[in-house]
């Protein structure tokens, strides 16, 4: 044993409070650092008798020590009718001079002790004291045990600065305090009291041993200064979360069990710990998850012992390989977490520059009718009101222009393959169909969704999703503008659509009752077996053809061959011909199968004549009929400014011809009239050609 220090040993006990304390105090025959030198005294934590069910500490002490002693103390009367006095004999201060024990003797307060300040160990165990006073002039006192009184104060205490155990367990205290001078200190045993705040303690730098089971402690902190701590027993409280223990530099063993820790986190602290040895949490929620020893043996690698188990090797090297896994699933969940994150940021900046662009279509619109109104009605006015519209029309248009541009430092598309689904947020993902996607990832795609895209955008791509996903057989288009019947005439470039899911939100063409119908008789030859989640049915075939077959003939009818040749591709032109060049021959030759090609293809071919152009397309064919016509008008323009050039030199011919007739006559005349002179010059000029 350890001379002038105090060794205190945790165990179990068969009381609510399931720990126990060994103290042996014992010194020197030489004084050092202010130890007192006394006999030694042992006291031992022994189970709890049935008497007593709540007490924690019980002690036994050594050379016929004990709670008989009582039998020999003499209480008398003193002046102050309040307060008894106590009267030892000369033989009991012999032999038990350094000690004196009043337990179970009816106290309701503390005695007067004259003469007795030599005493080093005083014991008031289980009686009904309700204040610490009359014990300010034992100034040797080491010991001082009030255990199963009714203290609701702790005080009187302020001259006993030798103390070093202190045991006020099962009071009735609510709050530490008055322990300024007990710095000294060792032991404080404070269970079973109602205190709710760990509070005062921090100038306890000696103190080794703290007992606060069964309080009202709420959470577990300020324990700052205690330097010296090696137990703190907190057992039976309602503690949820735990701080400052990990600045504990010699706290071995910590007692949790039976409170409402539910996390680890709300004790994390313990992992920061190096002295920690022995922890207990038994009864607490957290005891009851299935990562709760894993978790705690991997952040506490120094514990030896678990709610009073020994901690194997095997038991370390199982939490080390289950808090690995946990970790990587951890991260990984991170990594989700902050990807689902990101695809959230995106779709809102997308979403939000596709408001934009939707607020200033129609915003401009809605100034082109304003301006169109008011030039009408500046017809009758002065113009002023027309000037004001342009102006607010420019203001509003560089304050969309500009969000739109402080967008764009942001995402604002998304491409993402989720399965066997391809989903395309912004008119940018469309560009992710010109990237080289590997044949299995592309094989894999059947559902391809977009989303926040102009329909006339995502038309011109068509031909590159039939190339890039050849297994795509589900089409979903959300806010897509898709406005009128005639832009489904596009999907029918594709090579195959299974499935059709058109979301009313931000697609008009779905208040149309008969939109279902058009779309399963102009894609009929796609077989399409669901639109929007439902089943297509024979009934619904037969609906479509009669709804829109007479439509697709009369628009087949009434188109030039030339242009009805135009529309279908190079494959269906030859059957087309094919188809015409049969139209003579007589109808026995055509045999039956030429018949029936002959009848599928005619179909077809009338729903080829309906198709879509975009706006852009149609556009630029606005813009190139434009060119040509102006090219027309300037040709025209020149060949009746030629003509009339020609017109008007002919009509001065006519009026200068008769003169010239004349002329041209009289010049002959003159010429041939001396007929040998005219001969020579004729030689002449043949010998000057010559």
């Amino acid at each position: 044993m350890i001379p002038g220090k105090y060794r205190s040993v945790s165990g179990r006990a068969a009381s609510n409070v399931n720990c126990g304390l060994h103290l042996v105090i014992q010194t020197s025959s030489l004084p050092e650092k202010n130890k007192v030198r006394f006999e030694k005294v042992e006291f031992r934590l022994n189970k709890e008798t049935s008497s007593f069910p709540g007490r924690l500490l019980q002690h036994d002490l050594e050379r016929n020590y004990s709670s008989r002693q009582g039998d020999h103390i003499n209480l008398v009367s003193s002046s102050m009718p309040s307060f008894p006095i106590l009267q030892r004999s000369s033989e009991e201060k012999i032999l038990y001079s350094d000690r004196l024990t009043l337990e179970r003797q009816k106290l309701t307060v503390c005695p007067i002790i004259d003469g007795e300040e030599h005493l080093r160990l005083l014991n008031f165990q289980h009686n009904f004291i309700t204040r610490i006073q009359n014990i300010s002039n034992l100034q040797r006192l080491i010991f001082l045990d009030l255990y199963d009184n009714q203290i609701e104060e702790i005080s009187g205490l302020s001259t006993l600065r030798s103390l070093r155990v202190l045991l006020l367990g099962k009071n009735r205290i609510k709050k530490i305090s008055n322990l300024e001078n007990l710095k000294s200190l060792d032991v404080l045993d404070l269970h079973g009291n109602q205190i709710t705040k760990i509070e005062n303690v921090n100038h306890l730098c000696d103190l080794r041993v703290l007992n606060l089971a069964r309080n009202l402690l709420s959470h577990v902190d300020n324990l700052n200064g205690l330097d010296s701590l090696t137990e703190l027993n907190l057992r039976h409280n309602q503690i949820t979360f735990v701080r400052d223990v990990d600045n504990l530099p010699c706290l071995q063993r910590l007692f949790l069990s039976f409170n409402n820790i539910s996390t680890f986190e709300s004790v994390c602290c313990l992992a920061d710990s190096t002295s920690l040895s022995d922890i207990t949490f038994d009864g607490n929620p957290i005891a009851q998850e299935s990562w709760y020893k894993h978790t705690i043996l991997q952040n506490m690698m120094q514990l030896r012992q678990l709610d009073m188990k020994r901690i194997t090797e095997e038991e370390r090297r199982m939490a080390s390989v289950v808090a690995k896994k946990e970790e990587e699933k951890k991260r990984e969940s991170h990594k989700q977490s902050l990807l689902k994150e990101k695809k959230r940021l995106i779709i809102n900046n997308v979403a939000r520059k596709w408001d934009l662009q939707q607020n200033r279509i129609t915003n401009i619109a809605t100034n082109q009718e304003r301006k169109d109104s008011d030039s009408q009605d500046n017809s009758q006015n002065d113009g002023g009101t027309m000037s004001a519209f342009p102006e607010e029309t420019g203001s509003l248009d560089s304050g969309l222009t500009s969000a739109l541009q402080g967008l764009s430092v942001t995402d604002t598309h998304l491409v993402e393959v989720d399965g066997d689904t391809l989903s395309l947020y912004g008119s940018g993902a469309l560009e992710c169909l010109d990237r080289n996607w590997s044949v299995q990832t592309a094989g894999m795609v059947t559902t391809v969704s977009f989303t926040f895209i102009e329909f006339d955008e995502i038309v011109q791509v068509l031909p590159k999703l039939k190339i890039k996903f050849p297994n795509s057989l589900h089409l979903k288009f959300k806010e897509t503008n898709l406005v009128m019947l005639q832009q489904f005439n596009a999907l029918a470039q594709l090579r195959r659509v299974d499935q059709l899911t058109v979301d009313p939100q931000g697609n008009p063409v779905v208040n149309f009752t008969l939109w279902k119908y058009y779309v399963l008789f102009r894609l009929s030859h796609f077989s399409m077996q669901k639109i929007n989640g439902t089943e297509v049915t024979q009934n619904d075939m037969i609906m479509a053809e009669r709804l829109f077959g007479i439509l697709a003939h009369v628009a087949s009818s009434e188109l030039p061959q030339y242009r009805l040749i135009s529309i279908l591709g190079d494959a269906r032109k030859k059957q087309f011909r094919y188809l015409l060049e049969t139209k003579g021959k007589k109808p026995g030759i055509v045999n039956e199968e030429n018949n029936d090609s002959k009848r599928l293809v005619g179909e077809n071919t009338n729903r080829a004549t309906l198709n879509y152009t975009t706006r852009d397309f149609y556009n630029e064919k606005l813009e190139e009929i434009k060119e040509k016509k102006k090219f027309c008008k300037t040709y025209i323009e020149d060949l009746v400014k030629e003509a009339t050039e020609i017109n008007m030199k002919n009509e001065a011919l006519q009026k200068l011809w008769p003169q010239m007739f004349i002329e041209l006559v009289r010049d002959a005349v003159i010429e041939i009239r001396n007929k040998n002179s005219y001969m020579k010059i004729c030689l002449q000029q043949i010998t000057d050609q010559k």
